[in-house]
């Protein structure tokens, strides 16, 4: 009788301890998924942040190219107002393709190519838009290694009964494989 109740509390011990440290594993998981996307978020609003300096900049030199301004404008503030990563990734898709069109409508200007603001505000913008890619490549491989912990065991079993759910990956908008429209964007 011993033997059996003693054989009981063993197993237990070891449940118990299988599922601390599921649920520690799956919690630090967790939290490396949602520092990677405050990162990526960093990243989102520091290129948000340079965004009016630039669009400023360009008003300047290009006063009647105000359609292209006003869709980086647009861009920016959707990205501002994103909440979910899928909002998050659709918005920064929307402000690549609105950069992409200033950045022709600019070809039209060498003085403002050559304008020192202008410069300087184009490698900060280079220099976040690598930065962006860094954040999300991490971003993805922290819920990469979560999702994984998930599905497998004994994360599959624990990992429902305490209530984690997989996270979403930073993922490009189905419109990112599309050339966008140069002389459309000129048009406006």
């Amino acid at each position: 009788m011993k033997k059996v109740f003693l054989a009981v509390i063993a197993v237990i011990v070891v449940l118990a301890g299988g599922l601390m440290l599921s649920y520690n594993g799956l919690a630090g998981n967790k939290e490396a998924v949602e520092t990677a996307e405050a990162d990526v978020d960093t990243m989102l609003q520091r290129r948000a942040d340079l965004i009016p300096n630039l669009v400023s900049t360009v008003k300047s030199y290009t006063k009647h190219e105000t359609g292209v301004v006003d869709r980086v404008l647009a861009a920016r503030d959707q990205l501002m107002n994103a909440d979910t990563v899928e909002e998050k990734s659709e918005a920064d898709q929307q402000m690549d393709s609105a950069l992409s069109g200033l950045k022709v409508v600019v070809e039209n200007y060498p003085e403002l190519k050559s304008d020192t603001t202008y410069v300087g505000l184009m490698d900060e913008l280079s220099g976040s838009e690598n930065r962006i890619s860094v954040a999300r490549k991490d971003y993805n491989e922290a819920v990469k290694a979560y999702n994984t912990r998930l599905v497998k065991f004994p994360g599959n079993v624990f990992g429902s009964m305490l209530g984690f759910e997989k996270a979403s990956y930073f993922e490009a908008d189905d419109s990112a494989a599309d050339t966008p429209d140069v002389g459309d964007m000129l048009a406006e």
